[in-house]
């Protein structure tokens, strides 16, 4: 797959090239410094993606993007600011990596664009979500850039969950075991088949039926754990 990376700052452009050498799918054709030296090349080149800043002398990556004549190349946000991700989403983008880019959330993404068809690192591409982390969240027509911190609950809904943060629930299309496998385990506990918490949100824990434990979190609601993740809860969070 061709691609070009356009950044105005040129080590940004040097770590990047460097990363995608564990890509040899990925094909570096050029590089550009500003919307119109990338616009050239895109028009020249036909490159299948573009890896895109967004704040460029001269025009931003959005202004790029609205001077290209369809069909559009994929385009990987890559930038240090993390306020432009719902535009970016808007506009159709594969991922929005924020720099500096780590190697595994860069492979993470290329898989997903490729079906699986692109070379694992050493480390799982579809890396554990670390507590810093934001994700991007979309239904419907409404869309949030959120840091997973404030996800103080995830219901199973079949194979959809429902996501409670910040005063929103928003449903998404992944099932509660696939968020459970990538959102970090020292953050988010299992209460039952059906109900994923945040640990930091929890207020108060109650004595319930048949040794199981029943937990309040802060911002509702009250949350009934199993027996089985009762005793769980208590072994890990007890001194």
């Amino acid at each position: 797959m061709k691609a070009l990376i356009i950044d105005d700052e040129p080590p940004a452009r040097r770590e990047l090239r460097q990363l995608l050498l564990a890509h040899p799918e990925i094909e570096v054709v050029g590089e550009a410094a500003n919307a119109r030296e990338a616009a050239n090349l895109t028009e020249a080149l036909s490159p299948e993606m573009l890896f895109l800043d967004i704040r460029m002398p001269g025009g931003t990556g959005f202004d790029l993007l609205e001077s290209l004549m369809p069909p559009h190349p994929r385009v990987i946000f890559t930038t240090a600011y993390d306020q432009f991700a719902l535009k970016a989403f808007e506009l159709n983008a594969l991922d929005y990596l924020l720099k500096p880019v780590e190697p595994a959330r860069l492979a993470a993404s290329l898989l997903r664009i490729s079906g699986g068809a692109v070379t694992r690192p050493a480390q799982d591409a579809a890396r554990l979500l670390d507590e810093g982390d934001k994700v991007f969240v979309r239904q419907d027509d409404r869309c949030w850039f959120i840091p997973i911190r404030t996800i103080r609950l995830i219901e199973s809904e079949g194979n959809y969950s429902r996501l409670h943060f910040s005063g929103e629930a928003a449903m998404i299309n992944r099932s509660l075991n696939t968020l459970e496998q990538r959102l970090p385990g020292q953050l988010f506990f299992r209460a039952n088949r059906a109900q994923l918490i945040n640990l930091d949100f929890v207020e108060h824990v109650m004595p319930w039926f048949s040794g199981a434990i029943k937990v309040r979190l802060r911002g509702g609601p009250e949350v009934e754990f199993s027996r089985r993740s009762a005793q769980e809860f208590r072994d890990r969070m007890s001194f």
